[in-house]
């Protein structure tokens, strides 16, 4: 019987680990898919598309994203595009010094320096970053509670 219960926990073993294999291997290709393709954030930068920009200076752009998640909530930019986090280099210290003078500025602007605001950047998919251009969320307005449910972390 002990024989069969590690049979059987070595082919779930097994067969997650294939599952995962699997599943990191299409994401690649989704993701490859993508970068061969402008970001719908470049179009913004190129005004190729309209946005509600709220904030622009040498390095950066900001904008309303498509969806809000509270009664502030813009997306941060960098008009040189830089796919993730995992792809900055040396030469992008400046822009990301800029993307953090932006969210200054756009939550002076918009009244929630003094209350709070919080800032995201996230970086694949398990993350939740649907768009391949890095870029930061400006998130205020209201009381945000913590940045991360204790229930996850169980």
């Amino acid at each position: 019987m002990k024989k069969i219960c590690f049979l059987i926990i070595c082919l779930q073993l097994s067969a997650h680990s294939y599952s995962q294999k699997r599943n990191v291997e299409e994401y690649r290709n989704f993701k490859d898919s993508s970068l061969k393709e402008k970001s719908p954030f470049e179009k913004i930068v190129d005004r190729e598309t309209q946005g509600n920009i709220v904030y622009e200076d040498k390095y950066v752009i900001a904008f309303s994203p498509l969806g809000t998640s509270s009664i502030v909530h813009y997306l941060i930019v960098p008009k040189k595009r830089i796919n993730t986090v995992n792809d900055l280099t040396e030469k992008d210290i400046k822009t990301l010094g800029h993307l953090f003078l932006a969210a200054k500025a756009i939550a002076k602007k918009f009244g929630i320096d003094e209350t709070g605001y919080r800032l995201i950047v996230n970086t694949n998919r398990d993350a939740g970053q649907s768009v391949f251009h890095l870029h930061m969320h400006i998130i205020g307005g209201k009381y945000l509670g913590p940045a991360i449910d204790p229930a996850i972390e169980k």
